[in-house]
């Protein structure tokens, strides 16, 4: 009976070892590094162009390991696209913000000068181009005559007429025509009836002509019952 009872207990115990290896419960899944979790995140913001985001990234990744040199190439990265960055925006227009780009560029490549001499270069001529146009326009505003009628820094000025008296009206339009080819206005002329339009537009055209014959005009009219005949001087340029 003992060889029975030692192969039914040798039985016994593999059964139980089987239900225990298939009661084991699966293996969990790894966690995801969390370096190579943010250098994913890093390489994304950097191919969005979110690049503030990704030189906080790339920050906070340098100051865990200083010496890594997979930082640098995404350094490198970054530095570039604040210089293309820079490069667009300049062709827009924008120094202000192509220089604060350049300036990004540079902190992050500061051993390499030579990559941002021509952004530097562009945007300096680009300063210099808006000082030497600033200057000009001062210069023009100096140069131009007083304004007679109008206040040239206001949107637009509204002229009543006097059109009961008309050598008034006669000085009231030669200072108008004055105003609006040195100011290069557009006028509105604003009249309680539709037959006093064409006078009053062609009595200020030939004086406008009058004084500069190449001076586009730009008069239109609109018809107000309860108002005195009067004149909106706009000027095209703010001044």
């Amino acid at each position: 009976m003992k060889p029975f009872a030692s192969r039914y207990l040798l039985l016994v115990a593999f059964s139980l070892l089987l239900g225990a290896c298939q009661s084991t419960p699966p293996a969990t899944t790894e966690v995801p590094d969390a370096r190579a979790t943010a250098i994913a995140q890093l390489e994304q913001n950097i191919a969005s162009n979110e690049l503030a985001t990704a030189e906080d990234q790339l920050g906070a990744l340098q100051a865990q390991t200083p010496d890594d040199p997979q930082l640098v190439q995404y350094q490198r990265q970054i530095a570039e696209a604040y210089l293309q960055r820079s490069q667009i925006v300049l062709q827009k227009g924008d120094v202000n913000a192509a220089a604060t780009a350049l300036s990004r560029a540079r902190a992050l490549m500061p051993k390499a000068p030579a990559l941002t001499g021509g952004v530097n270069n562009a945007i300096a001529h680009a300063r210099k181009a808006e000082l030497e146009q600033a200057e000009a326009a001062l210069k023009a505003a100096e140069a131009r005559p007083a304004a007679r009628l109008i206040d040239p820094a206001a949107q637009s000025s509204t002229i009543a007429l006097n059109v009961t008296d008309i050598r008034k009206l006669r000085k009231q339009l030669d200072a108008l025509a004055a105003d609006v080819v040195n100011y290069q206005c557009d006028v509105h002329i604003q009249v309680p009836r539709t037959e006093d339009y064409p006078w009053l537009s062609t009595l200020l055209g030939k004086r406008v002509k009058k004084l500069d014959p190449d001076f586009e005009q730009n008069i239109s009219r609109q018809i107000v019952r309860h108002v005195p005949a009067q004149m909106v001087l706009s000027p095209r340029k703010a001044q």
